[in-house]
């Protein structure tokens, strides 16, 4: 039976991860650098483990050669990214992870070339971050194939980040916002840009952020401007602009280090009637060059749920040989309705 590797199993998102693989009956094994975390995951699940240092090249192209697929939850990907990609390519191993950061997908479309080569697929944000809002981005530019600007937001209900994330968010701290424009990326201050989006169900503020989509959405719709904003309040788009004067500050790695501890100290995510019961929302809209316009609304399941079960069921595909060799992102891949394959999802 083909193998998944499912790197940093033991976080927040990685048991999510660990625990869909476990409903549909796929074989795993477990991997990250804590050793004890691994030894308690492989009682509880029944899936072997084997520890490995992310900077231990060697081993982590041992660990991926027993798998036929790599499921990569072991942020922030800024820092890992790269040595996995690297190793997978050695291992012939197909890349997958749960990235939402725009620069690693920037960094990853550079292996494009060489994972043609190698007959690999490379599917960074195989997760919240970015399957519903890629494929939201594509069915747009399916009404609308001439559109020249995509707008796309998202929000939650009964929210809640996980540790991952917020270390995530917090080496990103100090850089400022980003949008695409005429096909290149621009900085742009935080706070700068904000709308009221009707979701659906209800109205409400947002705030322009440096999201993964102002990579992937470019990469599978062509669509030169972009931008992504997220639900936010006031005090946090007060808190955007304000961050703006103090991102010297944000950017020295004794404020970076002192943040990353005080997350360590909160629990590791979400509640389990947070994750069971909260949804995801999100709105998108293309225009052309004319001014014509399309609009579409998407309603899923929470946001670290879908996480667990858009990578699981992509990596699935993947075993079963449904891939295309090459850098591709979720809705490049398999197209607009991959969404639409997990339960709870509506898109009008």
């Amino acid at each position: 039976m083909e193998k998944i590797i499912v790197y940093g199993s033991y976080g927040y998102t990685g048991k999510l991860v660990v625990e869909e693989c476990k409903r549909k009956n796929l074989a795993v094994v477990l991997s990250g650098r804590n050793e004890q975390a691994l030894k308690k995951q492989s009682e509880q699940s029944g899936y072997p483990y084997k520890p490995v240092d992310m900077d231990d090249h060697a081993g982590l192209v041992n660990l991926l050669k027993e798998g036929k697929v790599v499921i990569h939850c072991g942020g922030p990907f800024r820092h890992t990214a790269k040595k996995m990609i690297d190793a997978c390519l050695e291992a012939n191993t197909h890349y997958t992870d749960i990235t939402g950061e725009y620069g690693v997908f920037e960094l990853l479309a550079g292996y494009d070339a060489k994972a043609k080569q190698a007959g690999l697929t490379v599917i960074p944000g195989a997760g919240f971050d970015v399957v519903p809002s890629d494929c939201l981005a594509l069915h747009l530019k399916n009404k609308l194939p001439d559109a020249t600007h995509l707008q796309l937001a998202f929000t939650m209900s009964k929210g809640g980040l996980s540790r991952g994330t917020k270390k995530s968010m917090t080496e990103g701290l100090g850089y400022g916002g980003m949008i695409r424009e005429n096909g290149k990326l621009v900085p742009l201050p935080l706070g700068d840009k904000t709308m009221t989006v009707d979701f659906g169900e209800f109205k409400m503020k947002t705030l322009c952020i440096p999201w993964g989509d102002i990579s992937t959405a470019w990469r599978s719709t062509g669509i030169a401007n972009i931008e992504v904003y997220t639900g936010a309040t006031d005090s946090m788009i007060a808190n955007a602009r304000r961050s703006r004067y103090l991102n010297w500050l944000l950017r020295m790695t004794f404020v970076k280090k002192f943040m990353l501890k005080q997350i360590d100290k909160k629990p590791g995510g979400p509640s389990e009637e947070k994750l069971l019961t909260g949804k995801s929302y999100l709105w998108g809209k293309v225009r052309n060059a004319n001014g014509q316009q399309a609009e579409a609304r998407l309603e899923t399941i929470s946001g670290y749920w879908l996480t667990a079960k858009t990578s699981v069921l992509i990596a699935e595909k993947i075993l079963h040989g449904n891939f295309k060799a090459g850098y591709q992102t979720p809705a490049m891949a398999y197209g607009e309705d991959l969404i639409m394959e997990i339960e709870g999802s509506k898109r009008w």
